[in-house]
């Protein structure tokens, strides 16, 4: 079986060409250091919120997967994130990948103005433009998978993103990935899905529960659909829990947001 990962990555580096050809790197970063300037106000915390909330739930945006195909096509970018933050998300998940995810980097902008939860822009990010695309578009923080870069990558990727005033989630799903954990990273997330196969198995964010650092917000991600596997994480130490097919599968996801958290928190 193909790697989905590299499949996935080789055409995120493709598509990034592109978008240099339609917007020239020093005009995006110029606009970005313009928006900084003028807008110097504090980020929603995405760090903050998942370490004071009851639930730690992190609702995805998400309409599409390789391995399930549309999951749902119809979902629209100004109505389901801010059902989710009022429905109780500690932080939302946009996926902007659009080929293998359905996505669109628009998709932040539009949800931006209408939630106050901070907004994780989730991506297979390997090179800066893409931290300056995230701050143009109105995203707090920034997802960093081991699986696509090297140690020293990674650490540059966030340093950029700090110094943009983006927040890192740094992704992780084996014993040697946690060496990328360091400075500039703010939450260490362990995938309990296998990226290469796409397997998932909840048990992985146990197995690495004991092995990670305990100064850290540390998230959960992917295959969890049950309220006691959350509660069961928490006593395990983890904050945040990043959840997207268990309701974007369901006719209103803000709603089974609800009835999850109330489960959670119960």
């Amino acid at each position: 079986m193909q790697d989905i990962l590299e499949e996935i990555v080789a055409h995120k580096r493709i598509e990034i060409l592109q978008q240099k050809d339609i917007i020239p790197p020093a005009t995006l970063y110029a606009n970005v250091e313009q928006l900084l300037a003028d807008n110097p106000q504090p980020h929603r915390s995405m760090r903050e919120s998942l370490a004071n909330s009851a639930s730690g739930i992190i609702a995805e945006f998400k309409r599409k997967s390789p391995s399930k195909g549309w999951i749902k096509e119809e979902g629209k970018p100004d109505v389901i994130p801010a059902s989710y933050c009022q429905n109780g998300a500690s932080a939302i998940s946009i996926l902007t990948d659009e080929k293998y995810f359905g996505g669109i980097l628009r998709y932040i902008r539009i949800a931006s103005p209408n939630v106050s939860c901070p907004i994780l822009r989730k991506d297979f990010i390997v090179d800066e433009y893409q931290l300056y695309q995230a701050k143009m578009v109105g995203a707090d923080a920034v997802l960093l998978i081991a699986a696509d870069l090297t140690k020293e990558e990674c650490s540059v990727l966030a340093k950029k993103a700090h110094e943009l005033g983006l927040e890192t989630l740094l992704e992780v799903h084996s014993e040697p990935e946690l060496e990328y954990v360091g400075e500039n990273i703010d939450m260490v997330g362990v995938n309990n899905r296998n990226l290469g196969t796409f397997h998932t198995d909840v048990a992985n964010s146990y197995r690495l529960a004991s092995l990670l650092p305990k100064d850290y917000v540390l998230v959960s991600e992917s295959g969890i659909s049950n309220p006691q596997t959350v509660r069961e994480l928490r006593q395990a130490g983890f904050r945040g829990f990043l959840i997207g097919e268990t309701f974007m599968k369901t006719p209103d996801p803000g709603q089974a947001l609800a009835d999850f958290i109330a489960h959670v928190t119960q």
